[in-house]
């Protein structure tokens, strides 16, 4: 043993960069959830992260574009979640329904800040044809990428040649965020099974029509 003792890695100015917009997201997600957009400020985020309104204006160029980005990188988490669940061919249909059932009842129970966030996105974005294309946008994006999972799972298992993937990934992004939204009204409605059994009822329709 030399005695000497290992010095932590420095991060690169990139892996330094891309800490500092991640730090300012998670106090963004946080103050927007707290005080609304309209009451929220670049000030306020930019304290509840550590950093100057400056280094803020580094990686964003407005208030808004920080608002469009939290809701972005928050929906692409929970897509890359379901994804994981959804791709892994060595699950069985039930066991890929049970774990998405789960995920439902953890995101309703457990992501209320992201819950708020939600709300107050799609407030804003109602009423601001340009926002509205940002919400349309990342569905169509959230769409688009579990459309190509459902098609290479049914591909490997030799099914589903011309099913209808783009329409049914749509059915089933509605599916979730509606049973996650209603969970959080009433937990009863929607009990930890529903999201499976309706994506089977749905699956089995599909089956019927081929």
């Amino acid at each position: 043993m030399s005695g000497e003792e290992t010095q932590p890695r420095r991060l690169t100015r990139a892996e330094t960069k891309a800490r500092t917009r991640a730090l300012l997201l998670d106090a963004a997600a946080q103050v927007f959830a707290r005080k609304g957009f309209a009451g929220a400020s670049v000030d306020d985020i930019a304290e509840e992260a550590g950093f100057t309104t400056g280094a803020l204006y580094t990686h964003f160029s407005s208030k808004e574009e920080v608002f469009v980005e939290v809701f972005a990188s928050r929906s692409r988490h929970r897509l890359v979640e379901a994804a994981d669940i959804v791709s892994d061919a060595d699950q069985s249909p039930d066991e890929t329904r049970s774990a998405m059932s789960r995920l439902v009842v953890d995101v309703a129970d457990n992501d209320v800040d992201f819950a708020l966030l939600q709300a107050e996105f799609w407030l804003y974005a109602i009423r601001r044809p340009e926002f509205q294309q940002h919400l349309a946008g990342q569905f169509r994006s959230n769409r688009d990428a579990l459309t190509a999972v459902l098609a290479a799972r049914a591909e490997k298992r030799g099914q589903g040649g011309d099913a209808p993937f783009e329409e049914l990934s749509t059915v089933l992004l509605a599916l979730f965020q509606g049973l996650v939204q209603l969970r959080r009204t009433d937990p009863d409605l929607v009990p930890e099974s529903l999201y499976g059994k309706a994506s089977h009822w749905l699956f089995t329709g599909l089956a019927a029509r081929s």
